[in-house]
């Protein structure tokens, strides 16, 4: 079926890489360069404050920002019907339910802590807390990178390159948490952390596709990463999920490598 892609313009990939960035790393360059003055007004900066949700939620808001504004009020309420789309493969089902488990799991054996270390959750409302902070936070993205920016660059690149141009912004994006003191990325290596970025935004990449452009499942993956109950297993669980991004790119390599199938209408038809 053709896409209407005349919608939103190519050229809105800008506003949306300006807002992005400038909303995020403004927050955390303020707190990276004027660390006493913004303790002060704001407090301590962690994973739970405001502002570090706002720095979190700016591709979202850049996203609803840019659709709204081409398309209005209607536009953007048939933008979030995207968030409804479930439909999909068994089979990427059976990876995010069971698959991205998996990888934790195995990479934490490698690590040689998968019994070692104690749940993190002493009582049923810290592990409910602990669930909702994780679907709050990180996977309200999905809205900008995969809602947005995908389809966009799908218009010029195969997915292949789409995916891993996006999952390059996508990690640059992220390098102000990893020099500011107090973050959780504070203790990772970004090396690492970037090498992930690409393979995920792959996988994503291809989800995305096979799910009709759902947002909702783009969602669920993302939120499937950062589940609190899975144990750590940095950073082998990145070495396992750049394999499975090659194993996702061999089995859908025809979809991988042409546009044919792409999504490329961020507002569904």
């Amino acid at each position: 079926m053709a896409q209407s892609t005349n919608r939103i313009p190519f050229r809105s990939l800008i506003p949306f890489l300006l807002i992005s960035f400038g909303l995020a790393w403004g927050i955390l360059g303020l707190y990276i360069f004027l660390p006493e003055p913004m303790v002060a007004v704001f407090g301590q900066l962690n994973g739970n404050h405001p502002l570090f949700f706002l720095a979190v939620y700016a591709p979202a808001i850049a996203a609803f920002t840019i659709v709204a504004s081409c398309n209005g009020f209607s536009g953007l309420l048939r933008f979030l019907e995207r968030a409804l789309l479930w439909r999909c493969d068994a089979a990427w089902y059976a990876f995010l339910i069971i698959g991205i488990p998996f990888i934790f799991v195995v990479g934490s054996a490698i690590r040689g802590n998968l019994f070692s270390e104690p749940f993190p959750f002493s009582s049923l409302q810290a592990l409910s807390v602990g669930l909702l902070l994780a679907a709050i936070k990180g996977p309200v993205e999905e809205f900008g990178w995969r809602g947005l920016a995908l389809p966009l660059l799908q218009r010029k690149f195969a997915p292949i390159s789409a995916g891993l141009i996006l999952g390059a912004a996508w990690g640059l994006w992220h390098f102000p948490a990893f020099v500011l003191s107090g973050t959780q990325q504070s203790e990772w290596s970004f090396t690492s952390f970037f090498a992930g970025c690409l393979a995920i935004s792959v996988i994503v990449t291809a989800l995305f596709n096979r799910s009709h452009g759902s947002i909702l499942l783009s969602a669920f993956f993302h939120f499937q990463l950062m589940n609190p109950i899975f144990p750590d297993a940095q950073p082998y669980d990145t070495y396992l999920l750049i394999v499975a991004a090659i194993l996702v790119v061999l089995w859908n390599r025809k979809d991988m490598f042409a546009k044919e199938r792409s999504i490329m209408a961020v507002i569904p038809d």
